[in-house]
């Protein structure tokens, strides 16, 4: 009986492996299409519309797509912005987590509950307030703009209070009996505890800010200015014939999100797992 639901179970498990291994392809596969047409020749595109593989390969889309918009100026921009975001929700979920996880005090279900409710409003509802208030701080057009208002996130700080919950509280009152300050307990024993959450929050933080393209839409007029996504759907609307320059453009924007997620899949993957049993 046991070897026969061994047998079935194996049976299955090749089943959904081989299925989830044609389904990767047919997700993967106009990811690898546009980074390989990045390296045809125009020529080559319009030509050889059956091929997969160009005919020659050739950087060309790349030099081109230098050459006729800023586009190390838009990567400059997309990568100082998200770092920096992505570094202050880290910070600030991690902290926020850590006081309305470990520390008693008024109103902390309250504010904790309206926190989450937040979570609620569509962002298109506070896009119009968020703009006057960037206008009356003086920070119209600039990275600043994109900054502040990212900042601080609810989700991340739900999660990461979540998981700074299951921390015990024995180590936290062994670190107080050896000294240790509020702020050394979250460095030496919340955040070596928590790197999967981290690790999560910093991918979704990451990924969320690299693609925006609503708010350095409503935030950003100048060129120069722009984040990859928002100057790419103009650099293609007015290099339309230039098609190896577009995707060379849009798999710059691709391929850091992706090494990214190969560099912390790992803290990634353990984050959402361990989140989803709780």
């Amino acid at each position: 009986m046991m070897k026969r639901r061994k047998n079935v179970y194996k049976r299955y498990h090749y089943l959904i492996i081989a299925f989830m291994s044609v389904f990767s392809v047919i997700m993967m596969y106009p990811m690898a299409w546009m980074l390989v047409t990045s390296f045809k020749s125009n020529a080559d595109i319009h030509k050889n519309k059956e091929k997969f593989f160009p005919a020659e390969w050739t950087v060309e889309g790349y030099r081109s797509a230098f050459e006729k918009a800023p586009i190390g100026e838009w990567l400059v921009n997309s990568i100082v912005i998200t770092a920096v975001i992505t570094f202050a929700v880290i910070l600030t979920s991690t902290l926020i987590g850590y006081v309305f996880a470990k520390y008693e005090f008024k109103f902390k279900r309250s504010l904790f509950l309206l926190m989450l409710a937040t979570m609620m409003v569509p962002p298109q509802v506070t896009m119009i307030p968020r703009y006057l208030m960037i206008q009356k701080m003086h920070l119209f057009n600039t990275r600043w703009a994109l900054i502040v208002p990212g900042l601080v996130s609810a989700f991340a700080i739900y999660l990461a209070r979540q998981f700074i919950t299951d921390v015990p509280d024995s180590l936290c009152e062994a670190a107080k009996m050896d000294g240790a300050g509020p702020l050394r307990i979250y460095w030496s024993v919340i955040l070596p505890n928590i790197k999967p959450a981290i690790g999560s929050i910093g991918i979704f933080t990451a990924m969320a800010n690299w693609n925006d393209y609503l708010n350095p839409l409503l935030m950003l007029n100048d060129i120069d200015k722009m984040t990859l996504p928002l100057g790419l759907v103009m650099f293609d609307s007015q290099r339309s014939v230039d098609l190896a320059a577009t995707m060379a453009a849009a798999a710059m924007i691709m391929m850091p999100m992706i090494l990214i997620f190969v560099l912390f899949q790992r803290q990634f993957i353990k984050g959402m797992t361990m989140s989803g049993i709780k």
